[in-house]
């Protein structure tokens, strides 16, 4: 994902919930409708994530250090998972709250012109919010779905963005629901039913959000066409001959780790090994330019080392197999 574009989606959420926050919360005073303090706590609380997300990305560009030589880049998917406890806690469990509070207490909505107006407007701000959103993602979805880009994105900035504001728009026609048939019917347990219903969604995409976020933060392979890159560019058929094993690690959403096992000739001299390893890191860092970390062991491939997988020697949890001469570089 293009930092710029990450950042523009980001703002321009941020600018509509701001300003729909503001005015539902005008909204509520005047009607007392609890489907409007329902969507102002959640407008509010979308702007704090937006700043999450915006703070998240600003930590990300320190320069690592020697207690963190990979850099900050998680940093990024920090903030996505605060988001997502945000969303849960301060937007979904208040409203649940404020539903069977006004469920269980209804009263009549008043001045009905107030939150209806204000709904409209709202309407119309987080779908230009949305639109934005959809705008920037689609410059690196490519042909996946919409699904798939959620799912496997590794830049969590627009995900969170479309998936918040999503659930915003769709809010709203539940809160729009709830205060018309409230206004129709004169009963204003309509209006605790919406509110309710704009609870259960928060807490739904919150817990999207929070599983796509904990994935990434446990740390996450390359996609599969950058994988079949990176050993389309290892393999040059003269001094590398093949790809013997190969692990890949998201460091950040734009920083890749490559630690990879590569066969080379057994009667190559040390400076052919490593000028060929040099090459390699020229190739692979002009296919994939996320790839910043690589690390390569050249090896004399065999097929029976290569069927009992990257390290035999070594337990699950247990210590890695030092390396050989012969192995090392």
């Amino acid at each position: 994902m293009s930092a710029s574009g990450g950042t523009k989606a980001i703002v321009a959420a941020l600018a509509a919930n701001l300003a729909i926050a503001a005015s539902k919360f005008v909204a509520f005073l005047f009607s007392g409708s609890s489907s409007m303090l329902a969507e102002s706590v959640h407008s509010l609380a979308d702007s704090g994530n937006q700043g999450l997300l915006l703070l998240g990305g600003k930590k990300a560009q320190r320069e690592a250090t020697a207690q963190h030589p990979f850099g900050y880049g998680r940093e990024r998917y920090i903030y996505a998972f605060l988001v997502s406890i945000v969303l849960f806690s301060v937007g979904g469990m208040f409203a649940i709250y404020e539903g069977y509070e006004k469920i269980k207490h209804p009263h009549e909505i008043t001045h009905w012109y107030w939150p209806v107006g204000v709904l409209v407007f709202a309407i119309i701000a987080e779908t230009f919010s949305f639109r934005t959103a959809i705008k920037e993602s689609n410059h690196i979805r490519g042909g996946k779905s919409w699904t798939d880009f959620v799912r496997h994105a590794k830049a969590p900035e627009l995900p969170v963005v479309l998936l918040e504001d999503l659930g915003a728009l769709v809010g709203l026609v539940l809160a729009l629901g709830g205060v018309g048939l409230a206004l129709a019917t004169g009963d204003g347990l309509w209006d605790g039913i919406g509110t309710l219903c704009i609870g259960v969604l928060l807490i739904l995409i919150a817990l999207v959000l929070a599983a796509e976020t904990k994935s990434l933060l446990l740390g996450e392979s390359a996609g599969a066409e950058d994988v079949s890159k990176i050993e389309s560019a290892l393999v040059d058929g003269e001094t590398v001959t093949r790809v013997i094993h190969m692990r890949t690690l998201h460091l950040g959403p734009e920083e890749l780790l490559v630690a990879a096992k590569i066969a080379v000739q057994h009667d190559d001299t040390a400076g052919e090994v490593a000028a060929a390893i040099d090459a390699a890191e020229t190739r692979i860092r002009t296919a994939v330019p996320i790839a910043r970390v690589i690390y390569l062991e050249p090896d004399i491939y065999s097929e029976d080392r290569a069927a009992a997988g990257p390290d035999p020697s070594r337990s699950p949890g247990g210590p890695a197999r030092p390396a050989t001469q012969e192995e090392g570089h």
